[in-house]
């Protein structure tokens, strides 16, 4: 069974730095994307940010690029997201998300397979 367990979230004050987690297992790590995705209330789900696993290659969102970035421990089957320079519009359920191989479209919900039940992070003014 394919499990994503995301931890990490919570409240932080704007302009200070989080880490998310994404714990993946049953499936082989190595073959697959994982990435991350949001959803602010009231709003539509945002793609955020993936990884390759196998090459490392990333994408991110134009609204996290240089403020946001993604790891991989291919040891651990863990991924991770360093977010720093928080804004409140980065207020949001953070899903992380898995698909094999590597997505021709990494900021799009259809390319993705597997979905993390999503972590509140919470940035205050």
């Amino acid at each position: 069974e394919v499990q994503l367990v995301e931890s990490g979230g919570g409240l932080v004050q704007a302009g200070g730095s989080q880490r998310l987690s994404c714990a993946a297992s049953g499936f082989t790590f190595d073959d697959y994307a994982i990435g991350w995705f949001r959803q602010a209330p009231g709003q539509e789900r945002e793609g955020v940010s993936c990884i390759s696993s196998r090459d490392g290659a990333t994408y991110y969102a134009d609204s996290v690029k240089g403020r946001f970035t993604i790891s991989s421990d291919n040891a651990k089957n863990t991924v991770y997201l360093q977010m720093n320079s928080l804004k409140p519009e980065d207020t949001a359920v953070y899903y992380c998300v898995a698909t094999s191989g590597r997505p021709s479209r990494p900021e799009r919900e259809y390319e993705y397979d597997y979905w993390g039940q999503g972590t509140q992070v919470t940035v205050s003014s």
